[in-house]
């Protein structure tokens, strides 16, 4: 690897080490290029620090103080807003040992984001950054040593602003030690003490990048999609899953069949060491563009004895994959509450199913093996096998974002203007921050519940956008949604149970033909005046599933959860969706539905006839070189009945790429000129003109001037007609050159300089321009030789990318 690529942090230890080392020599400088020297002097480098300087963290997931051999675990490197990162260094070894030799480290780190994270080139073991930028966090994933190793430092660099911080103990340095054989079984996560005050409340948001474009090999177009989300806001005492433990029933189901009921019962078992149960919905497809579907989102609370959260969700189909976080501590060490946590994540096999590819058929891992993330090498087969062990490019992002603290708070901080505002209640907030570039006619009036009855509905308003006076500014949605209830349902009401929403079906009691399922929900508030809950809790229905129980006849999953109804206001449709567990034993084709699709109703649309969806993001330039046109538009969402709409749908604007190549273009040739000689063997040649010289990279000119031999009569050998010849020739010279003489009195030679060397590129990247020139030497000033002027020649330069 040259030296202008290697990481900021290799170059910054060499520019550095004489500021910050201690006691290092010439011949230890010298060594530094050989592997094993270059990770000792990693190790042993020291750098100052202030007294109480915490801006930088190491942490291992679920912070544990004992590692479980071959266990994976969650390595995160993070800067606390408002600090950054540049360049790091992460690295990890036996406790004791000085990092000369390779058997000094301990486990082995796995790459999760290659734009991110790298193995330094001059010590394989360590971890460094691809590209020095500024950044706020990292993760690699790190996988525990086997038996007998014994504790193991994790350690840390830091570069920021040419400077290098290095820790011995604090938020750099984390140590784990080996779990004795004696504690096996029982979890390895610490007890940990949250010492914040009140309760704080979050909104969990799932944005799934698992789709053909981001994972071409083997993906399932028809059935790709994301379970249900299901998690909990819960104390150290319960753990729902974790890498290197064993699935539950209930994270077997989520797992293998997508349904979220048994782990929502496990859950509510844990009453006592469960705030809230987060739960939001399947997604099918599994990726569509937010402005199509927003993602999905559920909001839980956390408090003193509750702070951590944890949620799964299934990657459909798959064998048993899952993607989700274990255990994510909320509580910050400094009497806070954490105020944004941002996650990639990549898939984790629950070690339940041996199915290798998306569609595998059910072959359950017997005995069962421990949950463990998903690697590049786990099989051939597998949709994210790279032969050369490269990372799983990520399919999923969850963030989590504080809205909310209540009660009083203790934290150390103090607090900024972000947790401020976060903590902003809702009526504390302006109600109307439209900008003042979009002009909206007013809001339409509330329309009736979509509910009749005490289930949750919504209710909805609507307004117009008249104008977008700045085009770089998007104006927000023309459409107002609000939850709502039934007529004598609402909170206020002393007597009415707050019910909490339905839990999935269960699965249908039998597998091929008609059955029974049910569902459940509780009671979230007893009425204020005393009286008993009369509301069903619970409810059955008959099920069919597979109503053709023969050898021909193909076993289906249960119809998923309906999608949203495709219309905002009035009817539209609505679908469901199955999948085909087993194709028909006699080898014939399966003929049962996957789709299922039925009209819904939404609130009356008020008639507003520009109802306009928000723009589409630019087209690509019309041209691949020099000038050309982009396009990007927008959809009239609400119906022609309803009126004409003279919004514009479809905008357009110039873009401008490299100037397109030019190539050399030529005359047709002369006729062969008369051959040179009078007698004998001679040539005679034919021209062409250059009309336009190449430039920006276009094509050169051939040849433009083409020699043929040619034979005249033979030549007479007598003196005299040798003599006769000469003075002939003498004659027309001198023919020539008078008429030379004439010619030039009446039209002078333009005589022109060398062609000078091309000028420098205009620009680094990006497309630029050279240009070089050739002037005149001699102008004439006859008026009839206007031809004689300076060439200039152009040609393109740096034309990739910046």
């Amino acid at each position: 690897m040259g030296a202008h690529l290697q990481p900021l942090a290799l170059r910054l230890l060499a520019l550095t080490f004489p500021l910050v080392a201690k006691g290092f020599s010439d011949e230890t400088l010298e060594k530094a290029a050989k592997s094993e020297g270059y990770c000792s002097r990693i190790l042993r480098a020291q750098g100052t620090r202030r007294e109480g300087y915490n801006e930088f963290s190491l942490r291992v997931e679920g912070d544990p103080e004992f590692y479980k051999p071959g266990n994976s675990y969650r390595v995160t490197l993070s800067a606390a807003t408002p600090a950054y990162f540049r360049g790091f260094t992460l690295i990890a070894l036996k406790e004791g040992k000085e990092g000369d030799k390779e058997e000094d480290h301990a486990g082995t780190f796995q790459i999760i984001d290659e734009e991110e994270t790298q193995f330094m080139s001059n010590c394989p073991v360590a971890v460094t950054e691809s590209t020095p930028r500024r950044r706020t966090r990292i993760q690699v994933f790190w996988t525990a040593p086997p038996t007998g190793t014994g504790c193991v430092i994790l350690k840390a660099s830091i570069v920021q602003k040419r400077i290098i911080y290095f820790q011995d103990e604090g938020s750099l340095t984390k140590k784990i030690c080996e779990q004795d054989s004696a504690s096996e079984g029982v979890t390895d996560k610490p007890i940990l003490d949250c010492c914040a005050c009140g309760t704080a409340k979050y909104r969990l948001t799932f944005y799934g990048n698992w789709s053909e474009k981001t994972h071409p090999k083997d993906f399932p177009r028809r059935t790709n999609h994301w379970s249900a989300i299901i998690g909990s806001s819960h104390s150290k005492n319960y753990i729902l899953w974790e890498y290197g433990g064993y699935a539950s029933e209930g994270v077997k189901q989520v797992a293998e069949l997508g349904s979220p009921v048994k782990m929502e019962e496990e859950i509510r078992q844990q009453s006592d060491e469960v705030l809230t149960v987060i739960k939001a919905k399947a997604q099918w497809p599994a990726w569509q563009p937010l402005n199509v579907r927003a993602a999905p989102s559920a909001e839980f609370s956390v408090d003193r004895h509750r702070h951590l959260m944890s949620f799964l969700t299934m990657l459909g189909p798959s064998p048993d994959w899952n993607v989700g976080l274990s255990a994510e501590d909320l509580c910050t060490k400094d009497c806070g509450w954490v105020q944004k946590v941002v996650q990639d994540l990549i898939p984790w096999d629950a070690g339940t199913d041996s199915g290798v590819t998306y569609e595998s058929p059910n072959k359950p891992t017997v005995p069962q093996e421990k949950i463990r993330p998903l690697t590049s090498l786990d099989h051939p087969q597998s949709p994210f096998y790279d032969p050369e062990g490269g990372s799983i490019k990520l399919v999923a992002r969850v963030v989590i974002e504080r809205i909310a603290r209540k009660g009083e708070q203790c934290n150390i901080v103090p607090d900024n203007i972000d947790d401020i505002v976060a903590d902003l209640a809702p009526e504390e907030k302006e109600e109307d921050d439209t900008p003042e570039t979009c002009i909206y006619s007013n809001w339409s009036p509330w329309s009736a519940c979509s509910s009749s009855t005490c289930e949750k509905g919504k209710r909805m308003r609507q307004r117009m956008l008249k104008a977008q006076l700045d085009l770089s500014v998007p104006c927000p949605d023309t459409q107002d949604f609000q939850p709502c209830m039934g007529p004598g349902c609402s909170d206020e009401d002393g007597s009415t149970c707050m019910m909490s929403d339905w839990i999935t079906w269960s699965p249908c009691s039998v597998s091929c033909g008609m059955g029974t399922r049910s569902r459940e929900r509780y009671v979230k508030q007893f009425p204020e005046d005393g009286s008993m809950c009369k509301v069903p809790t619970e409810e059955t229905e008959k099920c069919i599933v597979n109503e053709e129980c023969s050898p021909s006849s193909c076993l289906v999953t249960e119809w998923g959860e309906w999608d949203e109804c495709s219309a905002s206001c009035g009817t539209g449709m609505k679908r469901r969706h199955r999948m085909i567990k087993m194709t028909p034993a006699d080898g014939s084709m399966c003929k049962a539905e996957t789709t299922e699709a039925e009209k819904c109703m939404m609130p009356e649309c008020h008639t507003i006839p520009c109802l306009l969806s928000s723009w589409s993001e630019w087209s690509d330039c019309s041209v691949t070189c020099g000038k050309g046109m982009r396009t990007r538009q927008r959809m009239l969402k609400s119906a022609a009945e309803l009126g004409d709409c003279n919004e514009e749908l479809e905008q357009a604007e110039k873009c401008m790429l490299p100037e397109c190549p030019i190539d050399c273009e030529l005359t047709e040739w002369s006729q062969w000129s008369e051959c040179n000689t009078s007698c004998g063997k001679g040539h005679m040649i034919r021209t062409r003109m250059i009309q336009t010289e190449p430039q920006f990279g276009g094509t050169a000119c051939p040849e433009t001037v083409q020699r043929s031999k040619c034979r005249v009569r033979k030549c007479l050998r007598g003196p005299g007609m040798e003599k006769r010849r000469w003075k002939e020739a003498r004659e027309k010279r001198r023919s020539d050159q008078a008429k030379k003489s004439l010619e030039s009195e009446q039209y002078p030679v333009c005589r022109l300089k060398p062609w000078t060397a091309w000028t420098e590129c205009s620009t680094l990247c990006g497309g630029g321009i050279q240009e070089r020139y050739m002037l005149v030497k001699k102008r004439s000033k006859s008026t009839q030789f206007t031809s004689c002027k300076d060439k200039k020649e152009l040609r393109a330069c740096n034309v990739h990318p910046c």
